[in-house]
Order: structure tokens, then sequence, then C-alpha cells
């Protein structure tokens, strides 16, 4: 395969000594003067010079500006092995990595390796994370980079985040009348444990929700509201809670409706209030993973729909996997009882 190479000094702005382009004095990547607002913009002197073609292999073709952006990319002590000059390091880098790579490269889609797997899939997916690293640059280019203002509006549409009040966590057998959660409250006190209070919600409790889990109501706020989805309490139950220490029985059955709850207070989370300068760095981190992933599934949506023809599932079950179809996929009963390892020295 044919290929060509023009290196001139003058043309590539690489420095040998630090690993990245540079202005050439007396180039093209001077200062400009200033101008007048009325003077005619003239091109830009850079990138004519960045678009010259250094490079030649076949139908590709390597610009000034792409090699000193490859080179710009080599760390310091890597860069110092191409050479002590910006020529040499120049020279050195294109006969060794890009010629080399780009043959190879013709090479594979002259034989149709590029469509043949893994190759085609390989290519597929460093397409596929391209096109999301393209999308990601419409939103926050990192964590860091997420505004004041934008942090701030999330604390305040988010402050229950922050700012919670303290949550108990509370167990309760719910009963019909006082005089049957009066017996079990006595009962309870007597042996104080998981297990007899799990035996007292299974035989007593009225509420078939949380019966069979020894009534745990999760941990209940003051207004009700539990940390378990759907569960939301008579605020009284948690007022009754903030008169007993943790691990401690409520002296009293607590009215709840038409009927009687016998109350224990298992443990207790503290309040939780952090300023949003505390919070900072959380909120940065959330917003901008939520950006993330709310651009690359708009990209993948707008792409699935213009391009996705046909999916025939239908024909999905004439697919062979064969480590299932061997049955490989499944458990192995066990053939017998191990050998000794004594029997093989007799």
């Amino acid at each position: 395969m044919a290929f060509s190479l023009a290196l001139a000094s003058t043309a590539l702005g690489i420095d040998g000594t630090r690993g990245c382009t540079r202005p050439l004095e007396g180039d093209a990547r001077a200062e400009p003067e200033a101008s007048d607002a009325s003077r005619p913009v003239a091109p830009d002197p850079d990138a004519a010079r960045r678009a010259r073609v250094v490079l030649t292999v076949g139908s590709r073709r390597v610009t000034v500006g792409e090699l000193e952006d490859h080179v710009a990319g080599i760390p310091q002590y890597q860069l110092e092995t191409f050479g002590g000059s910006r020529e040499a390091v120049a020279r050195a880098y294109v006969e060794q990595v890009l010629v080399r790579d780009l043959v190879l490269a013709g090479g594979a889609e002259q034989r149709g390796l590029d469509k043949q797997l893994p190759t085609s899939q390989l290519l597929a997916r460093a397409l596929s994370s391209a096109a999301l690293r393209k999308s990601r640059s419409s939103g926050y280019a990192s964590a860091a980079a997420v505004p004041e203002e934008d942090v701030r509006r999330y604390y305040e549409e988010n402050r229950s985040r922050f700012d919670s009040p303290e949550r108990i966590n509370l167990w309760r057998i719910l009963c019909k009348t006082r005089e049957e959660a009066t017996t079990v409250l006595d009962t309870a006190r007597k042996e104080p444990t998981i297990a007899k209070f799990n035996d007292l919600a299974r035989d007593h409790s009225v509420d078939k929700a949380t019966n069979m889990r020894g009534g745990n109501l999760g941990f209940v706020g003051p207004d009700g509201a539990s940390n378990e989805a759907g569960v939301k309490v008579d605020p009284a139950l948690v007022k009754a809670a903030q008169s007993v220490k943790d691990g401690e029985l409520v002296a009293q059955a607590v009215p709840e409706g038409s009927s009687f709850a016998v109350v224990w207070r298992r443990g207790t989370v503290p309040a939780n209030k952090r300023s949003v300068e505390e919070s900072s760095a959380q909120i940065r981190a959330a917003l901008f993973r939520e950006r993330t992933e709310s651009g690359e599934k708009k990209l993948i949506d707008d792409l699935r729909a213009k391009n996705v023809k046909e999916v025939n599932v239908g024909l999905l079950g004439l697919i062979e996997l064969r480590p299932f179809d061997a049955g490989l996929g499944l458990p192995r009963a066990p053939v017998g009882p191990l050998p000794d390892p004594k029997s093989r020295d007799r």
C-alpha cells in the first residue's frame, strides 16, 4: 500500500520537550495585531496551516492539525523516546505509529475483516461510545462545571433531601379495643423481645399489611409518613413515641381511629440539616449524572426512531444459544461420593 509523507519544520507546531503544540516564532500562530472593527476579517492562517496534509496512506489523509493533536496527548516520558527535536518527534511518530496503524487498518479492510465478528462489533462499539461522548459535550463538561445557580435551584427544589426531621422506627400492634390493647401491652412488657412482639402482632393486629412483620412501620416522620413505600400512619403515634426512649414501649395504648395501638419505639434517625455549601459536591454529581443520562437517552431515542425499521421478535426463538441448548446452563447433580484420597495409596 503506497503512502506519502511530507514534513516541514515550519509546518508542525510540536514542542518536542513538552509534549504539546505551541506557537512558532514568526509563523502563523503568532499573536495577530489588533484590527479595526471595520477592517474585513482575514482567513485564519493557522487553520490553513493545520489543514495541510502531512500523510497519505491509500485513501486516508492525516493533516498537520490531526498530527499535532495526536502528539499533544502523549505523556512527556513517552514523547522523549521519539526524539530530541520537534521534527524528529513528528517524523518518528508518523513512521512508527501512524503509518503502521493506517497500513494495517487498510489491509484489514481490504480483507473484509471490518465486516466480520468480533471486529465489526468492536468498531460499532467504538462508534457508539464516540456518539455518546459527543452528546455529552452539549451538557456539563464535568460535575465541577455545574453552575452555582443550578446547584442552588436543585437544593431549593429538593430541600427535604437535605433538611429532614427526626424519624422514629415504630413497631405497632393495632387492636380492636382498648382492653385488648392493654392486655397485649402488659404481655409485651413482661417479655420485651422481637420474637414475642412478632407473635403478638400476628395474633392480635388488625393491620394485615404489617402484622406478619411484627407491625414494623419503618422510620416515620412527624407527619406520619414512613420511609416504607405506601405506609403512612396517624401522627399521634409519632408524638406518643417521642415520650419514650429507643427500645421502650409507650406506656398507654394510643387511640388510632376506632382502634388502639400498642407502640414500640425501636430506633431513631436524627434530624438531618445540611446547607447548600455542604451539599454542593453531592448536588453537582447528581446534576451531572442526570444531564448526561438525559442527553444519552434523547440521542438513543431519536436515532432509534429514525433508523430502527423492524425487529422480528418471532425469529428470536430460532436463535441457538449453545450453552443453553446443550444443557450446560443447568446446575449439575452430584455424580456420587468423592473418592477417598487414601485409596490411591492402596
